[in-house]
């Protein structure tokens, strides 16, 4: 018999059967997988504009079933992105939140989000990487990518998608970020000297000349600073807290203990003393354990609101660009003026907490003992001295 008379012969299950329907222009694969436990056939059908892109398909969805993979065909790039923020951020403060879900809906909704997540492919994450890398610096793109992979991952952990493709890419070199820059000598006594008896002042004269980071100021408490000298120990401020998740600091030698230069223990003690005759005024009780640049209602402050009243107060020490000025600039200054005055490398890495020289090998103290650290206020005493005291 001819082969064009013979009827076509009815696929077995786990056979592939492709076919032309003319109605949609398109090649349909179909496979029969059987029948569930309660007794529905298990068919998947697709579609595409030749044979072997329906095969690929087939065969990706067979993988899928056989892995318990139970994505709808329409789940999307957005759709894994948001459920990520919904239910993968717990934990995690407002201020991390936010900053996710910005760079997700800016970035990775806008430019990805209406792809179906089981059909991205790496090629096309290379293509958005590298055209983001034009307008985004090294860091954001970096957290970008982060983002898909790590929405990616959520849908995986949840039977919607079988492998994580954003795995395979790397993010390239970004935009290079605003470079930091530090005070000279003569802007930071400018800046020391402004807006005495505000809190602000305080804030910046303790960034300035113990060096700790905006995350460690701004949670500072009372009972963390000790401004009268003990039998064993000199006015000294310990910072064990940040405002990181569950108030860790950024790395265990950020957990340090600092001597306070002896200008900044009358600057704190001047700001100590208005602080509670403020709050007495307004009827709240005093807290031993209350923000030290907390609100006149006892709260932590917040990055913003800091970073407003700094450029105000450098704009009052004659800055003309104060916008151009961050907070964390403070302990860049800090830093340098260290340098400048001859202390070494070494030490200035263990005043300021980072994981340089003969820091990667120190023991971790536990609190009770962990020394003062006073190097970085005995230099800031000099740098600073009156003249005086120079003279002397």
């Amino acid at each position: 018999m001819a082969e064009s008379s013979m009827s076509p012969r009815k696929a077995g299950n786990g056979e592939d059967s492709i076919y032309w329907d003319k109605a949609k222009n398109r090649y349909i694969g179909a496979v029969s997988l059987g029948y569930t436990p309660a007794g529905k056939r298990r068919r998947v059908k697709v579609s595409g504009k030749t044979k072997t892109e329906v095969r690929s398909k087939l065969r990706r969805r067979k993988r899928e079933l056989e892995a318990g993979v139970v994505a709808p065909a329409a789940y999307t790039v957005e759709s894994a992105v948001r459920d990520w923020l919904a239910q993968g951020l717990k934990g995690r403060d407002r201020a991390s939140i936010d900053t996710y879900a910005s760079l997700a809906k800016n970035h990775v909704i806008a430019d990805l989000g209406k792809a179906r997540l089981r059909e991205l492919k790496a090629e096309s994450l290379d293509c958005w990487l590298d055209e983001k890398a034009a307008v985004l610096a090294t860091s954001s793109l970096q957290m970008v990518l982060s983002i898909l992979r790590r929405a990616i991952t959520h849908a995986q952990r949840r039977d919607l998608v079988l492998r994580n493709v954003a795995e395979l890419v790397e993010a390239p070199e970004g935009q290079g970020g605003r470079p930091s820059k530090s005070l000279t000598l003569e802007q930071a006594k400018a800046v020391l000297t402004a807006r005495p008896g505000t809190w602000i002042h305080a804030y910046v004269a303790l960034s300035m000349l113990v060096g700790i980071r905006t995350e460690e100021v701004r949670p500072l408490t009372w009972n963390h600073v000790h401004l009268l000298p003990s039998s064993d120990k000199v006015p000294h401020v310990e910072v064990w807290r940040s405002v990181r998740r569950r108030g860790e600091t950024k790395t265990v030698t950020s957990r340090r203990t600092l001597a306070l230069p002896r200008q900044l223990v009358t600057v704190l003690a001047d700001h100590q003393a208005r602080q509670r005759r403020r709050r007495e005024a307004l009827g709240i009780a005093e807290e031993t354990d209350g923000f030290v640049f907390g609100t006149d209602s006892g709260e932590q402050r917040t990055a913003d609101h800091v970073r407003r009243n700094f450029r105000a107060l450098l704009r009052t020490s004659g800055f003309t660009d104060p916008e151009q000025w961050t907070p964390r600039e403070l302990r860049h200054s800090f830093v340098s003026l260290l340098s400048d005055h001859g202390i070494p490398l070494e030490v200035i890495a263990r005043v300021v907490g980072h994981r340089r020289g003969s820091q990667t090998t120190e023991v971790v103290y536990r609190k009770q003992i962990r020394p003062v650290i006073t190097e970085g206020a005995e230099a800031m005493d000099e740098i600073f001295a009156c003249d005086g005291e120079a003279d002397e």
